[in-house]
């Protein structure tokens, strides 16, 4: 039997430089955002709101995040039919809305980042942006 398993994490490094990338992508667009990073127990590692972004997105990029990490999915893949009742039994903890991405790595899921304060189609442009500067999958 096999009591402990080896675990992958994602530092402090690795969160900051994807807030950084990520930062930079909504300043390229023109969009500032909420960016939450999450670790895979859901616990913040990293966050920021950009001067100008939507003070109440940091609500909806922490449920993102939360998403993406509890599923090991992107948010847009919550099926639409069971996204109010399934919103409603986590108090709003999972959400279906665009811009939650898992950070996966070598197939190893690290964690969730979530994006708000632009269009779906922004936040997920910022999300992917910050998985590229880790090499974590797109």
């Amino acid at each position: 039997m096999h009591y402990t398993a080896a675990t992958r994490i994602l530092t402090h490094t690795g969160a900051m430089e994807m807030l950084r990338a990520g930062v930079a992508k909504a300043e390229e667009i023109g969009q500032p955002q909420c960016i939450v990073i999450v670790d895979a127990a859901g616990e913040v590692l990293a966050e920021v709101r950009m001067i100008g972004a939507k003070f109440l997105s940091r609500k909806s990029a922490l449920a993102k995040a939360m998403t993406a990490a509890s599923t090991g999915g992107a948010t847009v893949l919550i099926p639409e039919v069971v996204r109010p009742a399934i919103a409603a039994a986590t108090d709003g903890g999972i959400t279906g809305l665009p811009g939650g991405l898992p950070i996966r790595l070598d197939g190893h899921l690290l964690g969730g980042i979530g994006v708000g304060s632009g269009t779906g189609e922004q936040d997920i442009a910022v999300a992917e942006a910050a998985l590229r500067a880790i090499g974590a999958e797109v």
